[in-house]
Order: structure tokens, then sequence, then C-alpha cells
């Protein structure tokens, strides 16, 4: 038996430490709240003269290890609800000893010295010596339950070492592979199965490697790199049968299905823009390409396609978010500014050919937009928006309100209204538009339905209301049921409806869809 384990083992049974000592330089220090820092024998027991000058200390009326009589003259700093009040009444009825200073205190987060230490252990040894002969069954006792404790923080400490030693050698694999010191990497993969109404069934993917990059610790530069399959989808199909003005790729709004179809499959830089405070409470950022939706009109319950609602549709605001603007990105500059914590301010302008000199900054395609966003409290927060743009010769002004209320911590609803004028001679439809839509999203999600961790979503809008636009009124619905597998994949069915799809009286296009995302 190791007799440092075995003395450790012992000094914790008889009440110096319950659980451990740890040692810290010159000082021991327990692991736990309530530790005793002393030993010291009661009267009516006759101490043992020590005779190794390395380890005795001698008691003397201002040593703080003299003697303590009684239990009661601790009750400075230990009462009868204590946790460790019967371990030292148990001391004391068992073996006639005590622990604690001559002032009346404990002090059971006090740090011991070695020279301490050593004294105590040294008393505790003593005392096991003199009661082997008056007590030998109770002592054989004690000396089983001490080899017990030693086996038990043996195999922990065994443990300890097995995962440290593991810990180690990830640590060198991972600074052995790292990017880079300032960057980090993480990516993500979309797999979606799909079929529907007058469609094939189809594979739609899309994969998203993002570099977040930082130089001071306050800014950031943020690059994403994406690439698909140039999938489709059936709604997709439908807006493509017509003039495509309210669907994914739409001209006019987006109103489309599954928000991942049309992904070039060759890799192109998605984003690229460079984040920075700008001065009190104020964030700036500038980019070569950036889209308005990773800025304005968020909404933390559907605002994510490979985390909520698959709809592009559902993801933002047709008439606040240009779809001609926000797909393909553009380059631009975005003004946060928080004056507290309950109101944010939010500024940006982007424009989709700034590397054109025949159109440069301010030409036909731009948007600017404003968004004011006030949080009640944590769960219920509301946005007020306001955009301007040009696109395809039409002038567009917009207004819009986005809420979210988190009921509980199950239950949550969220909508968005919003109402513009479209007017000008659209180049891409060929023909004058003067236009007065409506938009309006409701829906609901509630989280941990049968499987712990799952979300459930029901979502209902519609894009583009307006009668000078087609002969009917586009309706999208859209419910989901997902759930992770593990950490880094999630996995969804999901089925969407659209009624009268690019404002057409037509028939109603359903399609159900299979989503797994791969999150690293």
């Amino acid at each position: 038996m190791n007799i440092q384990n075995w003395l450790i083992g012992g000094v914790s049974y008889l009440g110096i430490s319950c659980l451990g000592i740890g040692w810290h330089g010159d000082t021991v220090e327990a692991v736990v709240p309530m530790q005793s820092p002393l030993v010291a024998q009661a009267a009516d027991y006759e101490p043992t003269p020590c005779s190794d000058p390395l380890i005795c200390v001698e008691p003397s009326d201002d040593d703080p290890m003299a003697q303590i009589q009684s239990l009661e003259s601790l009750s400075q700093d230990v009462q009868p609800t204590d946790w460790a009040y019967q371990t030292l009444r148990s001391l004391i009825e068992r073996y006639g000893l005590l622990v604690g200073f001559p002032d009346g205190r404990f002090q059971g987060n006090r740090a011991l010295t070695r020279n301490e230490f050593a004294a105590a252990v040294s008393q505790a040894l003593e005392l096991l010596r003199e009661r082997t002969g008056v007590d030998q069954e109770q002592v054989q006792e004690d000396l089983a339950t001490l080899e017990q404790l030693q086996q038990a923080y043996g195999e922990i400490a065994n443990d300890l070492q097995q995962r440290a030693t593991q810990l180690d050698r990830q640590l060198a694999q991972q600074e052995h592979q790292q990017f880079s010191t300032t960057t980090k990497l993480t990516g993500q993969t979309v797999g979606v199965l799909t079929d529907g109404d007058q469609a094939v069934g189809t594979i739609v993917t899309r994969t998203r490697l993002n570099f977040l990059t930082s130089f001071t610790g306050q800014d950031s530069l943020y690059t994403q790199l994406e690439v698909g399959n140039n999938g489709n989808d059936a709604i997709g199909q439908a807006h493509d049968r017509r003039q495509n003005r309210l669907g994914t790729k739409g001209l006019l709004a987006d109103g489309g299905g599954l928000d991942y179809v049309a992904v070039n499959p060759q890799a192109q830089i998605r984003k690229l823009y460079y984040s920075f405070p700008a001065g009190t409470n104020l964030n700036m950022t500038i980019g070569a390409r950036l889209s308005p939706r990773d800025f304005i009109d968020y909404n933390r319950f559907a605002n994510d396609s490979a985390t909520n609602f698959a709809s592009s549709f559902f993801a933002n605001n047709p008439l606040i978010v240009q779809n001609q603007i926000d797909r393909p990105g553009g380059a631009g500059a975005v003004l946060t500014w928080y004056p507290n914590q309950s109101l944010t301010m939010r500024a940006l302008y982007v424009t989709a050919d700034a590397e054109d000199p025949q159109q440069g900054l301010f030409a036909d395609k731009f948007q600017g937009s404003t968004e004011l966003e006030y949080a009640f409290n944590k769960n219920l927060v509301v946005r007020l928006q306001y955009t301007i743009a040009k696109i395809n010769g039409i002038s567009i002004s917009a207004g819009g309100l986005n809420t979210e209320w988190a009921l509980n911590r199950q239950f949550a609803v969220f909508g968005r209204l919003g109402i513009a004028g479209y007017h000008g001679f659209n180049d891409r439809l060929d023909r004058d538009l003067d236009l007065t839509p409506k938009t309006w999203v409701i829906g609901m999600t509630v989280r941990n339905l049968v499987i712990p961790g799952s979300t459930v979503g029901l979502a209902l809008g519609q894009p583009f209301v307006t009668s000078d636009l087609g002969n009917a009124t586009q309706t999208n619905f859209e419910a989901y049921y997902s759930f992770l597998i593990n950490d880094n994949i999630s996995f969804s069915p999901r089925l969407m409806i659209v009624t009268n799809p690019d404002n057409d009286r037509s028939s109603t296009i359903w399609e159900w869809a299979i989503r797994m995302v791969y999150t690293f």
C-alpha cells in the first residue's frame, strides 16, 4: 500500500479532509468547502510525545493549533444545519478529537500549511497506535474503510490521468491541423430529397464553408464559399413555367419554395465583408459581397432555412429584403447602433453591380434599408423597417413590421407585415407597373414535442397581394418537424403547399421534402 495515499486517505477519514486534499505550492487546499485545518486531541486523551522535529509542532497558548474543548466552541461558523456538523460530532464522540481554532472558528475554507498538515497527520497516526490496543475491532474497521477510500481515489486518479492524456493528444492534433491561429472554420451541408405535384423526385444540395477571422478580438472578417448542384423543386418548377415573378428566383419578390434551389455547382464567394467597432455602441460593416438578410429582418423562429422553415418566402419579408439584391449579394455597408440594451438601429446600402463601370455604386440595382428594433424583454421583440430600391427599372419603397413572441420555453408565435409601392417600366417583364402590393405571414413553433430538442413549425402567408398583377393571389403554407440525430446532424420532414403560384389562377402545387443538415 502506498504510504502517501494511505496517509491522505486516513486523514480524510478522520476529518482533516472529507473528500481529498489538493497541494498548491506551500499550502494544502481543501477540495470541498468544509475542510478541517487541524486535528487537536481532547482533554481526556494524553498525546504521545513526538520526537521527529521535521513534522512535530509543539502547541502553545498562542498557537492556532491549540486545543478546543467542545463542539459548542465552534458555534461561530459551524451550525447544526451545516453538512459537516455530524462529522465533527462523530470525531468527538468516537475518537475524542476536535478540530478548530481557539477563537471559536472552524475556518473550513482556510488553506493548510505544510507544517499544519504534517502535525495533523502525526497526531492522527499516534491516535491510531494508541487505539490499537483499546478497540482492536473498531480500528480494523477504520483501516478497512481507509483501504476502500484509497482504492476509490486510486481509480478516480487513473481515470483522470487517462482523460488528461487523451485531451493532450486531441489538443496536439488540433494544433497540428488548425487552419489558422486567427481564423475559425465552420461548415454546413444541406441535402434535400423532394417531390411534388407536376414534378419528379429530385435531390437538392448546398454546401457552405465559413471563414471567420479576427485581428484584434473585436473585429471580424467573414468569408463564405458556397456550392450546390443547381437543383430545383416542384414549387420552383411551377413558377418557371410562368413568368417567375414570385418564385425563389422571383423578379418582383421572393415567394418561392426551397431556399436551396439554383445554387451554382461551381464554388463561388457568397459573403465577403469586414465588421469592426466604429465608436461607442456603434459597429460598421463594409464588404464586396453581402446580403441584406444577414443584417435586417431577423426573426429567430423564421429566418434560417437550415434550422427552421425551408421556404425562401418564410425566411424574410419579400418587400423589405429585395430578392434581386439579396440572392446574388452585392457590395455595400451596414451601420448598427446599440444605444441601450433594448433598442437597436440598423442602416444598410447594397448595390448589385458595383464592379460595372457603366453602373457604379448608385445605379440600378440597389437597395437602402433602415430598421428599428425594440426588445420589450428577451421574449418579445418588434422591428419596424423601411426600404427604398431601384431594380430592373422599377422604383420601390416599402414599409414592414416584424414580430416574435416566445410565450414560454415551448411555444412561440411570429409574424410579418409589409406594404410597398412599385412604379416604373420593368425591363425584365417588359411592362409598366403601378402596384401597391402587401405581404403577410403568421406562424408558430412548438419545441420538445415527443422528442426532446425537437421543433414543430407551421406558417401561412401571401407574398404579393395586389389586384393589379395576375388574376389571383398566391398563398404559401409550410409545416415541418425537425429534430437532432446528434450534435452535428439534424433531420426534418416537411410539407409545403402553394396555391395560385405566381398570382396565376391554376391548380395547387404541393410538395414534400426530407431535409438533412450536417454542421461542423
